[in-house]
């Protein structure tokens, strides 16, 4: 039975407020006002270290993302306005608002660089970390099995799954449950085996969206708001849709504010593709635009032939997103939904259209050589700056204890780069290495060696892109 006021709920680790409202306000206020979200605005969308301010970044990307998630909530409550069975009746706000600041949250775990710092990341901790793992003592098929999880889970860096971390555990904003179970994207444990093709939440469960360092939390959430395992909080199918939205014309209009391709190219781009898939919808749209925008001064035409067409496809795409969750609604409130809304009806013309406009920016902006030079310089930094921390992690358990407590070690380059890690970083590592108290020396020193590779990828995937590149040039002395 579909009953929201059993996931718009009041309930957090700390200090729950009885009132919803209040709750709701309280969670906004501690997003908006978090670092890390302000740190958004240096990170990379597609184009890094960009000094055009018109050009999106992860912030003004998330900013979209909530406005078009705000528009598909209210059009959903608006639908179903006459359903008195859902539990909806004053949780509206809640429903609207957790959406809108899910959408906002959505990107906090992205590293600098973008999606290529992520196989970044997962490259050289399996060719510098799991060698030291994989020296390390685990005699019992208990440990090795532990050894074995681990290891997976280090290699499996994912934005989706370090949001749960930042937020939880770095940033301890003590959201509301319902706030953070909106977040978790991806319903599979980093240190889980992913799906093959076909199996049961193969989608839901493509990529990681959380760590074993966040499994119990995670887990609390979903046993408070009776969301089963493997399965997603109904909401975030929402902030989805939106974000998959957002992505349409944004890229391409970025790529002519750079330079990269022109109005007139685009326009004829999206045209042939069009023609050559037998698509008239998308076409429709922009040749309608296109000869509207075309009447105006030269310096307007751009601008305004992609508020045209964003306009339009929002609009439509809005309203199709709406359908879908409505028609599909007891399998999404159930979490077991498995596919994105906007790719669900792979036969709509409005799923035709967003293959075409996927298919142009991946071929003509992502694989473009100046976007690729701005991922190779970033692949270069996250893997420099890496390889300058390694050394904390070639330190025995005991060795980097003595060195949190500020006591002279052997290795005099650790003792300069612990100085460099952010106290609350460092505190989240010391929280996480508490609960390993009592338990055999094998697991203890295979977790504790887990949760200090933690600590060295929060701080690097923490940074902005203009930080990274400050810390990369001052540590390699260029």
């Amino acid at each position: 039975m579909i009953d929201y006021s059993k996931k718009l709920t009041t309930a957090r680790e700390v200090n729950p407020i009885d009132n919803l409202d209040y709750s709701i306000e309280s969670d906004r206020g501690r997003i908006l006002s978090a670092p890390a979200f302000r740190r958004l605005q240096k990170r990379t969308q597609v184009f890094a270290l960009e000094l055009n301010a018109s050009i999106r970044t992860r912030l003004t990307h998330s900013l979209e993302v909530s406005q078009t998630a705000r528009f598909i909530a209210k059009s959903i409550l608006k639908k179903l306005e006459k359903e008195t069975i859902y539990g909806l009746k004053g949780l509206e706000n809640a429903f609207v608002s957790t959406v809108e600041m899910t959408s906002l949250l959505h990107d906090i775990g992205n590293p600098p660089f973008g999606h290529f710092a992520e196989q970044t990341i997962n490259k050289w901790i399996a060719e510098n970390a799991l060698p030291l793992l994989e020296k390390m003592a685990a005699n019992l098929e208990e440990t090795q099995e532990l050894k074995a999880m681990l290891a997976k889970d280090l290699c499996n860096y994912d934005g989706n799954a370090q949001a749960i971390r930042v937020i939880t555990k770095l940033q301890r904003l003590n959201l509301s449950y319902t706030q953070i179970a909106s977040v978790v994207k991806y319903t599979r444990g980093a240190y889980e085996t992913k799906p093959k093709k076909g199996e049961p939440l193969d989608y839901l469960m493509k990529k990681p969206g959380f760590y074993f360092s966040e499994k119990s939390t995670v887990e609390k959430i979903q046993n408070a708001l009776h969301v089963k395992h493997g399965h997603r909080f109904p909401l975030t199918y929402i902030m989805e849709a939106a974000d998959d939205i957002s992505y349409l014309t944004a890229d391409l209009e970025d790529s002519v504010e750079k330079g990269i391709l022109s109005l007139d190219r685009v326009y004829e781009l999206i045209k042939a593709e069009c023609k050559k898939e037998g698509e008239t919808y998308l076409l429709e749209v922009i040749q309608e635009r296109y000869d509207q925008a075309k009447k105006n001064e030269e310096p307007y035409q751009f601008n305004l032939f992609f508020t045209l067409v964003r306009a339009k496809l929002v609009t439509s795409l809005v309203f199709h997103v709406v359908d879908i969750y409505t028609q599909n609604h007891a399998a999404i409130y159930e979490g077991s939904f498995n596919a994105a809304l906007l790719e669900y009806d792979k036969e709509s013309k409005y799923y035709k259209a967003i293959k075409i406009l996927q298919t142009i920016s991946a071929k003509y902006i992502y694989e473009n050589k100046d976007v690729q030079t701005l991922e190779l310089q970033g692949y270069a930094i996250i893997n420099g700056l890496l390889s300058v921390f390694k050394p904390l992690l070639e330190l025995t358990c005991k060795e980097f204890t003595a060195l949190l407590s500020d006591e002279k070690i052997e290795c005099f380059i650790a003792m300069r780069l612990i100085k460099r890690i952010s106290s609350k970083q460092i505190v989240a590592y010391q929280n996480d290495v508490k609960v390993l108290e009592g338990k055999d020396e094998e697991s203890a020193q295979l977790l504790e060696f887990y949760y200090r590779t933690r600590l060295v990828i929060d701080y690097i995937s923490g940074m902005t892109d203009d930080f990274a590149l400050h810390e990369y040039r001052t540590l390699l002395a260029i």
